[in-house]
């Protein structure tokens, strides 16, 4: 016997899906085709992550699901049940903007701002992976994904290696 999730998809009609985002818990009912981008901007009005390609391009969707990057225009809604996924909205503390959030404004690491909110949370995961280095080619590389089309990828890059100063430097304090 087919569980309800299978009925659903079969049938064409909605499921319910519990989402973490930003820490909160929301309960939808969604095709099943529903992308997450879809889910966090038309059902949540988490407007900050972009609509770009829908393809997987550009990176002006990018989030974090369980700290790591990914395209939100990729990845089903319904996929992500019992993950933790992070917008731009959720990047800042009570305390404060996020090391990324706060060394993009003291670079002018934007033009436009399209593509910022991704840029940032590409930044802030690269940041936190003990797998790409820290040199200006790997993080090069580690944004690849993320698409500038003003072309501010030197501010982008000054940013992200302030933040890592930051975030060091915060670190060797604890």
């Amino acid at each position: 016997m087919k569980d309800h999730h299978q009925q659903s998809v079969a049938s064409g009609g909605e499921t319910s899906v519990t989402l973490t985002v930003n820490g909160e818990a929301h309960p939808l009912t969604i095709p099943p085709n529903v992308v997450l981008l879809d889910a966090l901007r038309d059902r949540l009005g988490l407007t900050g992550t972009k609509k770009g390609c829908d393809h997987g391009q550009c990176g002006a969707c990018t989030v974090r699901m369980d700290g790591q990057a990914i395209n939100s225009c990729l990845k089903l809604a319904v996929m992500c049940e019992g993950s933790e996924i992070t917008t731009i909205e959720g990047l800042a503390s009570e305390a404060g903007l996020h090391p990324v959030q706060q060394a993009f404004l003291e670079q002018d690491a934007y033009q436009c701002g399209f593509c910022t909110p991704g840029q940032m949370m590409s930044a802030s995961a690269l940041l936190e992976d003990a797998h790409i280095g820290t040199s200006d080619a790997a993080v090069r590389e580690a944004m690849s994904g993320n698409i500038c089309r003003c072309g501010a990828y030197k501010n982008i890059l000054a940013a992200i290696q302030s933040a890592r100063g930051q975030v060091q430097a915060e670190g060797d304090s604890l």
